[in-house]
């Protein structure tokens, strides 16, 4: 006879496969506002001006009617992502391939399938790992330009008991560094950029009282825009080849925090993390370069 857990993972398995294809134009209006979001000079966006990478998070938003939100902000569970019965939602990493520039102009198609489904029991109780494979092509090609894995874990909801997993201590040899302030608006305006709806970000009520958190949650993805970002301000020639990275440990807005990077002996890695202010490591990243 199965359990509860074993029937609840082979509905969940029955997601896998499933695939979807939305189509956007890169339009100039959100580069020019995460240019400026990011504190860049203001610079011309003229058609044909490549994107940076992770840029495309600007674009394929997630276009849910009001009336199809559930309490978290995100979009009430099933559909194209499988209805996980878990109320904590939170993006755990990302895997890229760079393979062609996706520029201002482009028409660009993202096929997006649910690569797999996996649950398993954490110090806090139940945890579903699903892994979404994106790939995004321009004008009709044959070949994705942009090939990504996206990470999403559902935890259940906090408790009194809940064990908290030791910090890991940052890396100290960093040869880059950049402070970011986490402040309300840097958050309202990243959420705004990408749609997204998730409380976590900007509802301090809901995420204090709710989801037990201490202060509002910086995006991961938000973070891990800011890590390569700072490698294009120290290397803006570079051209990056593939990225990933892991979210390690929640990043609050109730202090500063700082992106790092410290290139690698073979001129073409280079290894990224974000820390608190207490120099607990939150995020872990490689770009490799061409």
């Amino acid at each position: 006879m199965e359990t509860s857990v074993e029937a609840d993972n082979s509905e969940l398995n029955s997601w896998i496969g499933r695939s979807e294809t939305l189509r956007d134009t890169i339009v100039p209006t959100p580069v020019v506002a995460l240019t400026a979001t990011l504190d860049h000079p203001a610079t011309p966006v003229d058609a044909g001006t490549p994107l940076p990478p992770l840029w495309h998070w600007l674009y394929f938003l997630p276009m849910h009617r009001q009336s199809e939100i559930g309490p978290d902000g995100h979009a009430r569970r099933g559909g194209f992502l499988p209805p996980v019965p878990l109320p904590r939602r939170m993006w755990a990493g990302s895997q890229f391939e760079f393979r062609s520039p996706i520029r201002v102009g482009d028409r660009v198609a993202r096929t997006s399938t649910i690569a797999d489904v996996t649950s398993k029991q954490g110090r806090t109780g139940q945890l579903v790992f699903v892994k979404v494979r994106h790939e995004l092509r321009c004008n009709d090609a044959s070949e994705p330009a942009l090939i990504e894995f996206h990470d999403i874990v559902y935890r259940e909801a906090q408790g009194p008991n809940d064990v908290v997993p030791p910090p890991q201590a940052a890396p100290a040899d960093a040869e880059w560094q950049r402070s970011i302030v986490p402040d309300d608006v840097l958050l309202f305006r990243y959420s705004a950029l990408t749609f997204n709806g998730h409380r976590i970000h900007y509802d301090r009520r809901y995420v204090t009282e709710v989801e037990g958190y201490p202060g509002l949650i910086v995006h991961g993805p938000l973070i891990a825009t800011l890590l390569l970002d700072l490698l294009r301000r120290e290397r803006p020639d570079a051209e990056v080849t593939s990225f990933r990275f892991k979210a390690v440990r929640p990043t609050f807005d109730l202090h500063p925090f700082s992106v790092n990077g410290q290139p690698q002996a073979d001129g073409k890695t280079v290894r990224l993390w974000a820390c608190d202010h207490e120099r607990w490591r939150t995020m872990d990243a490689t770009a490799t370069l061409r």
